[in-house]
Parts: C-alpha cells; sequence; structure tokens
C-alpha cells in the first residue's frame, strides 16, 4: 500500500510540475482520500433543544457533535458513534470506538480479536454536559419511550491475572475447569443503569436482552455455564430491580419479544442440543399479572399443520392491543441418517438441473440458507386460546395490517408461477384474504403483475397494475375491485421508461386518516384517491408541480407513522425537471390550498427530519462546490443555520464547476447531460475530456461527488481538479438497438461540445462500467473519435451472456435481455441478428481505440467470463489492451485497498494518453504472475531516447 501511494504521489506530483496555476489553490491528489470527511448520523432531541452528528473521515478517526441550543454551545467526543437521544431529552448515549491507529497497529502484530481494544459506553447529561464512561460495552438500548433507564452489555472480561482471585462462581468456572461446562457459552455481564441516580444492576452470563416500549421491564435471556448454572429467561420490573426467573432449565431460548405494554412476554425453547438432527422448540408464554409460564404451540397443538412445527427463527410479534402473538411454524425436516459406510472421497457431490424446478439451481442456491430459516406466519389468539395457520407452501406470504389488530390478513403467492422467474418480470402473483377470526381464505386476485398491500387498518386490499397502469383498490369486507385513477386521464406509470417492459408507478404516499384515503403520486403532483370509489379523485397539490414543472414528493417526517393525519402539515420535497434546483413546499392534507414555498435553490437537499415536539428540523444542503453539510432551522425555513463544516479543506484544493448542456440525439431527440469545467476555466484554450455515462444523470446536477477512491468510476471532482473536462451524457434507448441508441445520443453530445471550442477533440475518452462498460465495447467498434477507452465489467457478447447466470442472485440473466436493461426485447431465437448486432466481440476486428477492461473474478452480476471474451479477441488481433482482474472482488471493487489501488491506475492509464505523461510499468511491461503481491508496477516509466543510426543527421 505504501509503494501505491507513493507511485499515486508522483504520479500527482508530475502534473503538478506541470500545472501553471493562477492562484494557490492545488489540485486533488489520491493521498487525500482519507481524511476527507462525511456528516452521519444526524438526530434531533424529541424537545428540539439538542442536535447530535458525526463527522467522520473516510479511514480514520471521526468525531460526534452535540448541539445546545439553550446556550448555542458545541460538544465534541472523538470516536463516538451509534448515538442516540433519551426520550425525555436529558441523556446522549453512545458508544466510543478504540483508536483506529492503536487497533491497525495491533493487527499489525497478528493480536487476536478478543486482544483488541474494544468500545466504550458514553452517557452524557444534556443539561450540563457532564459524561460518564464505561470501558468495554458491546451495546446498549434504551426504551423505545419510556426514559430513566440504559441496558448495556458488556464484552467478555479480559483474561484473570496471576494473582486475581475469583469473586464469582463465573470467575472460578473461568480458573477451573467444571464438569459439564458449557465451552461454547458466550453469555456476558448485562447492566441496568438508572440514569438519573447512577443506580446499577448487573446480571450474569446474558446472551439476549430487550425493555419493554416504556422501559418498565427488563427482560433477558442467560447462557447455560455448567450443571450448577443454567440457561434461562428472567424478568427485572425496573421499578424494584428484582430478577425473577421466568423459565430456567432449557438448552436454548431465543426471540424474546413483549407486548406494548410490557407485561407479557413471548419466546421459543428447546431441550434438544445444537448436535441434535432436528431440534423441537416449543412457543412459550408469560404475564406479570398471575407470573405463569405457559406453552402455547408445540408439534402436538391444536391449530399446527400436520407433521408442522415452532420455528426458531420465526419473528415473535404481539398486536398493538396485546390480543394476539404472531410467531413462525415450518415442515418438519426430513431426517437422514448419517451414510457412515462411505469415506468422504467416496462420497458423489452434484448439482440435478430439470426443468420441473420452481428456482434453478444456483438460484436455489443462493436461498439455500434463507430457506433452511424460513418460517410461516401463525397467530395465537390470547382471549380465544386458538391457534391459526395463516401462512402455508402455497400461500408463503403474509400481511398484516399496521396494528396487527385487523380482521383479516393478506397472502400473496408467487408460487405457480415460479418457473417464470429470470425471465418474466414482474412475475405474476395471486392474493387471498385471510378471515383471522373464520380461519378461512379466499382468493381475491389473479396473475397480477402488482404487489397487493393492506391499508394501515386492513380495510382495503390495494395495488398499482402494470398492466393497465392504474391504482386499485379492494374493500376486504367484500366488494369488486374499484380502478382509483382511470378517470384522471392522466398518466400515473413511470413516462421516461425506455425498457421493454411494463413501466413501474411513480409511487405513493401513503394513508391519510383512518383508510379514509390513498396519496398517489403522478410525475409531478399527489392525488387523493377515495377506496370506496364515490369521491372523485382529488388533486391534493392543485397541480401546482405540473403548472411549475416540479415534481413533488411527501417526506416522512415520523418514522413511527402508520397513517398521515386528516389534518396533517404536509412537507414536500420539490424538484424542477427542467433546471434542476431543489428544495421544500409545505401543504396541507385537510383543506384546499396550493402549496407553499419554504427554501429552494440550485442546490440539493435532503435527510429532512423534524423534532417530535418542537418545529426545529434538519437538513442535508449541498451542491458540486459544497459539501452536504447539516443545516438547521424551524419549520418555515426562516432562520436557516449552518451546523456542520465537514471539509474546510475545500477552499486548498481547485474544484470546478457543473452546467446543464443540451442537444439533440441524431432521431431529434432533446437531451440533456452535464459538463464538470475545471477552476479557472477558460474558454480560449482546449481541454482533455472524459466522456462518462450511465442511462441518464443529469437530474444529479446539484449532487456534491466526494473525492474518494473509486470502486469502479472516474471520480469526477479528481479529474477536474487535474485540468479534465468531464462530460456526463443522459441517454434515451430504443428496443432492440441499446448500443445504437448510446451512439446516437452520446456522439451528437461530445459533438455540440467539441463545436465550441475549448474541447481537445485529440484527447478524448470513455469510462464507464456495467452497463456503461458495455456501451462502451460497443462504441468503440463503431468509432475512432476517442484516443483511448475504459471499461469496467462489459458485456461483450450478448449470445452467451444471454444464457448465463447473475451469480450474485443465482438469477438467470434471460430477464435482462428480454425485458429491463439490455433492452434488446425478445428472446435470442426470437432476435439473433439484434444479439450479434449488439455484440462487441463480434466486431473486435474494428477496434483502433486503446482499451483497459476491469473485470473482477468473483463477478457477481456480470459473468468475468465477458471481459476475458473481449480481452482474447482484442488480444489475439494485436490491439492495445488491458485487463484488471481484482481477486474475490465483486462487480464493483468493495475493498479500501483495491479502489485506492484502481484509482491510481485510472488516473495514470487516462494521463498517459491524454496528457503524454510517462507510462506506469503495468502497461509497458505488465506484472508477472512470479512478483505478483511484491512488485505492482506503478513505477512511471520514463521515455527512453531513440537509438542513434550511423550516418544520420541530427537535427
Amino acid at each position: 500500500m505504501k509503494r501505491l501511494l507513493l507511485a499515486a504521489v508522483l504520479c500527482s506530483a508530475f502534473w503538478q510540475a506541470q500545472a501553471q496555476q493562477q492562484n494557490a489553490k492545488k489540485p486533488l491528489t489520491h493521498d487525500v482520500y482519507d481524511s476527507w470527511k462525511g456528516v452521519e448520523g444526524d438526530k434531533i432531541s424529541r424537545n428540539g433543544k439538542y442536535v447530535l452528528y458525526n463527522v467522520n473521515p473516510q479511514e480514520g478517526d471521526g468525531e460526534l457533535y452535540i448541539r445546545n441550543y439553550i446556550n448555542n454551545a458545541v460538544s465534541k467526543y472523538s470516536r463516538g458513534t451509534k448515538a442516540e437521544f433519551t426520550t425525555d431529552s436529558r441523556f446522549a448515549v453512545f458508544q466510543v470506538k478504540p483508536e483506529y491507529q492503536k487497533v491497525r497497529a495491533l493487527k499489525l502484530k497478528k493480536k487476536k480479536a478478543d486482544e483488541l481494544p474494544k468500545d466504550s459506553l458514553a452517557i452524557v447529561s444534556l443539561p450540563d454536559m457532564k459524561v460518564v464512561k464505561v470501558p468495554r460495552v458491546k451495546s446498549f438500548k434504551l426504551p423505545k419511550e419510556g426514559t430513566n433507564w440504559v441496558a448495556y452489555q458488556l464484552e467478555k472480561p479480559l483474561p484473570p491475572k496471576k494473582d486475581d482471585k475469583a469473586k464469582t462462581p463465573e470467575k472460578a468456572a473461568a480458573k477451573k475447569p467444571v464438569k459439564g461446562e458449557n465451552k461454547k457459552a458466550e453469555g456476558t455481564e448485562l447492566v441496568l443503569r438508572n440514569l438519573q441516580t447512577g443506580q446499577e444492576q448487573r446480571f450474569s452470563r446474558v446472551t439476549d436482552f430487550i425493555f419493554s416500549e416504556k422501559g418498565n421491564m427488563l427482560y433477558f435471556v442467560k447462557d447455560k455455564l455448567d450443571s450448577l448454572h443454567n440457561a434461562g429467561v428472567f424478568a427485572v420490573n425496573t421499578a424494584d430491580l428484582k430478577a425473577m426467573p421466568i423459565d430456567t432449565g432449557k438448552t436454548a431460548y431465543k426471540g424474546i419479544s413483549t407486548d406494548k405494554a410490557g407485561g407479557q412476554l413471548a419466546y421459543v425453547a428447546t431441550m434438544d442440543s445444537l448436535e441434535a438432527d432436528i431440534r423441537y422448540f416449543n412457543l412459550n408464554y408469560w404475564n406479570s399479572k398471575d407470573r405463569k409460564k405457559l406453552v402455547l404451540a408445540d408439534t402436538a397443538s391444536r391449530g399446527i399443520t400436520k407433521n408442522w412445527m415452532v420455528s426458531e427463527n420465526g419473528e415473535l410479534k404481539f398486536s398493538e392491543d396485546g390480543k394476539r402473538l404472531f410467531f413462525g411454524t415450518f415442515p418438519r425436516p426430513t431426517r437422514y441418517e448419517k451414510d457412515t459406510t462411505k469415506l468422504e472421497e467416496d462420497k458423489v457431490s452434484l448439482d440435478i438441473w430439470t426443468y420441473k424446478d420452481p428456482l434453478i439451481q444456483p438460484m436455489q442456491l443462493k436461498q439455500k440458507d434463507k430457506e433452511l430459516k424460513r418460517s410461516f406466519l401463525a397467530m395465537y389468539d390470547l382471549k380465544g386460546k386458538r391457534l391459526q395457520q395463516l401462512a402455508t407452501l402455497e400461500v408463503p406470504d403474509v400481511y398484516l395490517d399496521a396494528y396487527l389488530t385487523g380482521d383479516v390478513a393478506l397472502g400473496v403467492s408467487d408460487e405457480k408461477y415460479k418457473q417464470t422467474i429470470g425471465y418474466e418480470t414482474p412475475t405474476r402473483k395471486d392474493a387471498y384474504l385471510i378471515d383471522l377470526k373464520k380461519g378461512t381464505r379466499k382468493q381475491v386476485l389473479s396473475e397480477t403483475r402488482g404487489m397487493p398491500r393492506l391499508s394501515p387498518l386492513g380495510e382495503y386490499v390495494y395495488w398499482y397494475e402494470p398492466v393497465d397502469s392504474s391504482w386499485y383498490a379492494l374493500a376486504s369486507k367484500g366488494g369488486s375491485k374499484l380502478n382509483l385513477t382511470k378517470r384522471i386521464g392522466l398518466p400515473f406509470y413511470d413516462e421516461t421508461n425506455d425498457m421493454p417492459m411494463l413501466p413501474d408507478e411513480y409511487g405513493l404516499a401513503g394513508w391519510v386518516g383512518k383508510d379514509v384515503a390513498l396519496l398517489v403520486y403522478d410525475k409531478y403532483d399527489i392525488w387523493k384517491l377515495d377506496p370506496r370509489g364515490k369521491k372523485a379523485p382529488e388533486n391534493l397539490t392543485d397541480k401546482y408541480g405540473r403548472t411549475h414543472n416540479l415534481r413533488l414528493r411527501y417526506e416522512l417526517l415520523d418514522e413511527e407513522e402508520k397513517f398521515i393525519p386528516e389534518d396533517a402539515t404536509l412537507y414536500l420535497s420539490a424538484f424542477n425537471l427542467a433546471t434542476k434546483a431543489n428544495g421544500y413546499y409545505r401543504d396541507f392534507a385537510g383543506k384546499q390550498a396550493q402549496p407553499e414555498k419554504l427554501i429552494f435553490s440550485d442546490h440539493a437537499y435532503t435527510s429532512l427530519h423534524k423534532a417530535r415536539n418542537d418545529d426545529r428540523v434538519t437538513f442535508r444542503k449541498g451542491s458540486f462546490r459544497e459539501y452536504n453539510d447539516l443545516y438547521t432551522s424551524d419549520a418555515s425555513f426562516a432562520n436557516v443555520q449552518k451546523l456542520s463544516d465537514a471539509n474546510p479543506q475545500m477552499k486548498d484544493y481547485l474544484w470546478g464547476s457543473v452546467e446543464l448542456v443540451d442537444w439533440k440525439s441524431t432521431d431529434g431527440v432533446p437531451l440533456q447531460g452535464l459538463l464538470y469545467k475545471p477552476e479557472n476555466f477558460d474558454a480560449n484554450k482546449k481541454y482533455p475530456m472524459m466522456v462518462y455515462f450511465y442511462e441518464r444523470s443529469s437530474d444529479g446536477m446539484h449532487n456534491h461527488r466526494v473525492p474518494a477512491p473509486s470502486a469502479s468510476t472516474i471520480n469526477i471532482p479528481y479529474f477536474v481538479s487535474n485540468g479534465y473536462l468531464v462530460f456526463v451524457p443522459d441517454i434515451v434507448y430504443k428496443n432492440g438497438y441499446p448500443g445504437e441508441s448510446a451512439m446516437d445520443c452520446i456522439m451528437p453530445g461530445v459533438q455540440s461540445l467539441v463545436a465550441k471550442g475549448f474541447v481537445d477533440d485529440k484527447n478524448m475518452a470513455l469510462q464507464g462500467q456495467s452497463w456503461g462498460g458495455y456501451q462502451i465495447a460497443y462504441m468503440v467498434t463503431r468509432t475512432n473519435l476517442f484516443k483511448t477507452a475504459m471499461a469496467g465489467a462489459p458485456v461483450s457478447n450478448m449470445t452467451s451472456a444471454y444464457g448465463g447466470i447473475r451469480w450474485g442472485t443465482g438469477l438467470s440473466r434471460q430477464f435482462q435481455y428480454e425485458h429491463t436493461q439490455s433492452r434488446i426485447g425478445g428472446t435470442l431465437w426470437d432476435k439473433p441478428l439484434q444479439f450479434i448486432e449488439n455484440s462487441p466481440l463480434f466486431f473486435a476486428d474494428r477496434v483502433e481505440t486503446p482499451l483497459l477492461i476491469m473485470h473482477n473474478d468473483a463477478d457477481g452480476s456480470v459473468p468475468w467470463y465477458q471481459g476475458i471474451e473481449y480481452f482474447m479477441a482484442l488480444r489475439r488481433l494485436n490491439k492495445p489492451v488491458w485487463m484488471l482482474v481484482y481477486n474475490n472482488e465483486d462487480h464493483n471493487l468493495v475493498q479500501r485497498k483495491n479502489r485506492k489501488d484502481l484509482s491510481v491506475r485510472m488516473s495514470q492509464y487516462f494521463d498517459y494518453y491524454l496528457k503524454g505523461a510517462p507510462m506506469p510499468q503495468w502497461m509497458k511491461q505488465g506484472v508477472p504472475q512470479v512478483v505478483k503481491g511484491k512488485d505492482y508496477g506503478l513505477e512511471l516509466v520514463e521515455p527512453q531516447p531513440e537509438p542513434e543510426v550511423a550516418g544520420e543527421a541530427k537535427e
């Protein structure tokens, strides 16, 4: 890594020495990435008096800030993370990471994980900012609505020193082996702390714990230590802090869950050991009134499907009123006896693919762990003492109303259509209403292409139907389906869709009131729809969006919101589709009024949050030239204040600007794109230009782009800072002609910029990844306009890619060519010529442009043999081609070390071709396998002088 960074610095230094800057600012270099910071984790206290946020570097130690609006003071805490306010706004609680460099140094010394420093816990009293710190804390929890309490779990204690005396049975057991000792025990000490008094209660060997919503109860699970110290479930009433044993002696306890009031507890437990072929779990119940433990469900319970059992992986959840308990079941696994007559090397390992498999074998393999842990929803009526199985093998997915108190559930199934997954999208589905009182099931939808859902109270089933691009509703207690948008006469489908598939909807805001109305989006506005069909559809935003070319969307400010109150004040994000300006408006759910502009400018506004009990809001605001720092104001945005200043060093670097450009495709379609220009741009000079693209990007005009090592594409700020123009054109597609569509859109855009006189048309390059990489691989077979190109993970042969597998999901790639991004619009046997015409491999002999390919050997999206096919063809034709293959890396690079390496190589590659910089060794001589990992080939090779020829006159 040191050699990599050294080469990066040398490469950047070369250009810095050549550049003639008009001011003291300097270009970005690869060694600045680690220190570039980001703002994360911002939260507002419920009373609006405090705001916290993290400012973290890309690599290294960050800081937590807490701003006090009572006295306008700011407190800073090194390495603070996972911060939360208590519901009474009196405390902030967070973990503190160990120092980055200290941990790194210990890792270099090969220290084991349990020898490395651990997180600490910090509790800050907000009125006076006094801090209590606790070392070696694994995690903490606060009650969702309660006050006064925090529970935190400690890490395992450090190994005792020789002179330590055992003071507890657990420490004694650690010193001296005990018969029947559980050597796999993971439990550690749990501490319950009163935040007001500092009083603490400690509980040993805890593996899991939860608070009730109001914090009146704490429940936890203890691990078994030995024959004297059993596993168990315990309850603590925070009024008296006494631990009550609920259930002890079982092998394992899982899934503890409490009702809203905190007086009821559910969990699953088993007597079977981990070594058992099948572990049988029971569903258990306890309440604080009679303190009796009951087994609600096991394999013999009435209502359990024959040969089914309680799942250890199902989520346990009480209804809002505490009268129902939902849990999971699953079919009893087949018991297979181990074959002890064969050696492992004699056992056959194979996959058998059949045409009747619902899912193809690679997809089954990817979903194997999920399937092994799959559970099917069941319900226990606590008042009627009745168990009802809701989900079945035929209808495996069941959805409930928001409060879990409704009379119906919604079952959705694509089981009959699973064979079509991989070439049909969206997949067909059937829907069923399940009566939670009678236990009956009725089919209400057949072969819908939408995703049916239940309204918050369960009064309606609603869905968007792609087949006719309409929103529908169906009363769950009887009635026929109603088309809610047909009579509006405006499209509710994505009008920009250019794939050979049914278009998606624009989305929805949610439900108003108690299932009174549904709010959905068209391209611009929000519509209020009556699910009964009695009231005419109402344009809630008074067509203001359509009139002003604004896309208006509802901002959800309360994560607990189940529906929008009928008299709610609505905060809306607003985006101008022409100018790309952005901001927030205000409207009202319960009265006729045009949206009111609150804040709007040539910036990107994101992450709007509001205090629950105050009108303080926070939001992020940025642009290409301004980092997305955190701001705050009142809810009218009349008094905006900047909170963070994450990257003040930006002022020291050459940055640049971005502008919107317009042109028309060769077919006359109006297009937009983004042109990034270097700082101190001079229209009388000529600049090398990078052309990067991926479908449509112009809406991101005001997005801030952080200098960071690349996962696969050029870092625009880096190249602009180093004297490049970067052009990002939008592309629209014609079905069956994706490669040609790219040419038709990109080439006129490039030519329109060249005509302006400031583009060095002899030094232009293409760069893109995945779908962009494919288009580049295609374009270099059709044009020699560009001096060089880089294609990341390109499909080069659509005929072989069509029949391949997306190894990341196990999904067949056929759907992609027939219906989605690849846009051929038919099968290989229907449209063989279009598959060939759009495949760069078949025209490799036409390529004259030097090409750099990156295709990694663990790519889960585009099989890396696609890159190999193209590389081998170009290599055989003696075309200048290189391929970077990062080992065990995915479609886009994940490991930061590899991202840093790629960033250096990309800049070296493009600097060589477009700026005449020295060629790096990896390009000139390659890196043989015998020196892999020792010599990275990043050194710049100075050009050698031409040898003199005898008798030849010197210039």
